[in-house]
């Protein structure tokens, strides 16, 4: 039950980085694709 209470506070700042890190990065790569072709 302790790893079931201890997974939210593990996921939310996972998510919360991963998340906007990924679409920054995908983002990044379509302006950065847009430029050279």
């Amino acid at each position: 039950m302790t790893t079931l209470n201890n997974l939210p506070s593990i996921f939310v700042p996972l998510v919360g980085l991963v998340f906007p890190a990924l679409a920054m990065a995908s983002l990044f790569l379509h302006i950065q694709k847009n430029k050279i072709f």
